[in-house]
């Protein structure tokens, strides 16, 4: 149910970086500050080659439509309600300080902190499905500066428009959250047909939603920096008619363009 942090170690052991108090790997900020600007292209070919192809989730509605975003997941999950199992997850909670049985989607926005990114797997659901409305959101965007990923609904949407973050959902209902139980926190949950685990960065663009796994954060960051380089050379000679698309837009230069990127470089250095 809600993992311990020994629990959240174990489950994401290619991480041999500083981690939080809840166990979560913590990539710096400076590769979350590298991160800010990379595509979901640039994301996508670093993860695609290293065997993670479908990381990438689009289709959402935003809050702040065009707000780019990068967090460090804090994920729980949801599932239809059944009593007996409702009453196991009340009683795990109260272990964890968490008194309010009744409320237990809060329990995960009081565990945020600044940084971190709120991934809700709550199955898509929408109509009694609203993990949060003005008032919760107002508390994640203080408490993480970044917002929330939620496969699922929100309510309130004109308040939380009015917040400095951004919220991915998949509708709005006037309806509160209703008949699920909180079955997981800090654990593996699917978002839109990725997997996303405790700690991984999520890049929130305009196009979408990247789940990136903190040991590839870094490569990506690299990555994403020197193709953004490359590009601008790239772009500013097609401008100037010195060399054409076919040229240009291959896999990999000539060695007279890669000559002219280094000279070029010199004096735009990346």
């Amino acid at each position: 149910m809600l993992l311990t942090p020994q629990q959240v170690i174990d489950l994401t052991p290619l991480w041999d970086g500083d981690r939080s108090d809840d166990g979560r790997p913590k990539v710096p900020d400076a590769d979350l500050e590298g991160l800010a600007t990379a595509t979901p292209e640039h994301a996508w070919s670093i993860l695609d080659s290293n065997g993670y192809p479908r990381q990438y989730v689009g289709g959402w509605i935003q809050s702040s439509p065009g707000r780019s975003f990068v967090g460090r997941a804090l994920t729980c999950g949801f599932v239809p309600a059944r009593p007996d199992h409702h009453e196991a997850v009340v009683r795990d909670g109260r272990q964890h300080g968490f008194t309010v049985g009744e409320r237990q989607n809060t329990w995960v926005i009081e565990s945020l902190t600044t940084g971190d990114c709120l991934v809700a797997d709550i199955f898509g659901k929408v109509f009694n499905g609203t993990v949060v409305g003005d008032n919760l959101g107002t508390a994640v965007a203080i408490r993480t500066g970044v917002g929330a990923v939620i496969d699922g609904g929100v309510r309130d949407l004109s308040g939380l428009r009015d917040l400095d973050a951004n919220f991915y959902f998949r509708d709005t209902d006037p309806s509160p959250i209703r008949e699920v139980v909180l079955n997981s926190m800090n654990s593996v949950v699917t978002i839109g047909g990725a997997t996303v685990l405790p700690g991984d960065i999520v890049l929130g663009t305009e196009l979408g939603v990247t789940f990136i796994p903190p040991h590839l954060a870094a490569e990506v960051a690299a990555v994403s920096k020197r193709t953004q380089h490359r590009d601008l050379f790239g772009k500013q000679r097609l401008a100037e008619r010195v060399y054409t698309t076919t040229e240009i837009d291959v896999g990999t230069w000539p060695e007279h363009i890669e000559a002219d990127y280094a000279e070029w470089s010199r004096s735009n250095p990346l």
